[in-house]
């Protein structure tokens, strides 16, 4: 069995709560399923949950390069010169990434709110960009995304290799 959750801002990626962090079990209550990649409390959008072994290895163990799709909202423009960087593999302090597809794209119309909302400052412009990377260390795109000067300020995953968020309102699963 797979399946996909749109996870909201402030769950983890775990059934248990922790701190101010709400768990898994507020929104899933089927025995047996467990994540298959994690996704920080502070980032939204798809994870994918399985009772299957070796399904679950195949979609979190970065040996196997299974492509992550994200949309992130920055702080400040976004650049060909940021892009291009970001293509290429940026250094971070545990090593170089691999690189990623990244482009700028327009705000997503059909976005749901985040709760709580992002904090917006009245003289620094926000926007958009897709990044597509094949690894998953520990919060590598808000990393990235800093490194080439734009702070992340709402990070959304919409795709693990073939599976994707289409049609899946926030806070709710469905089995694939």
């Amino acid at each position: 069995m797979l399946i996909r959750f749109n996870k909201p801002y402030g769950v983890l990626s775990q059934f248990t709560p922790e701190g101010r962090w709400r768990g898994l079990k507020d929104h899933i209550d089927l025995p047996g399923v467990y994540v298959a990649g994690r996704l920080d409390a502070d980032s939204e959008g798809l994870l994918l949950l399985t009772d299957d072994g070796p399904m679950q290895a195949r979609i979190a163990d970065p040996r196997f390069k299974m492509e992550k799709t994200y949309l992130v909202q920055v702080e400040g423009m976004v650049t060909q010169a940021a892009l291009n960087q970001l293509s290429r593999g940026v250094t971070l302090n545990d090593g170089p990434t691999l690189p990623a597809f990244a482009i700028a794209v327009d705000p997503p119309a059909d976005l749901w709110p985040r709760n709580p909302p992002i904090r917006e400052r009245k003289n620094s412009p926000t926007s958009w960009l897709e990044l597509v990377i094949r690894e998953g260390r520990n919060r590598q795109v808000r990393r990235m995304s800093a490194a080439v000067g734009l702070p992340t300020l709402r990070l959304i995953r919409t795709a693990v290799g073939p599976y994707n968020l289409d049609g899946l309102p926030t806070s709710t699963w469905q089995q694939v």
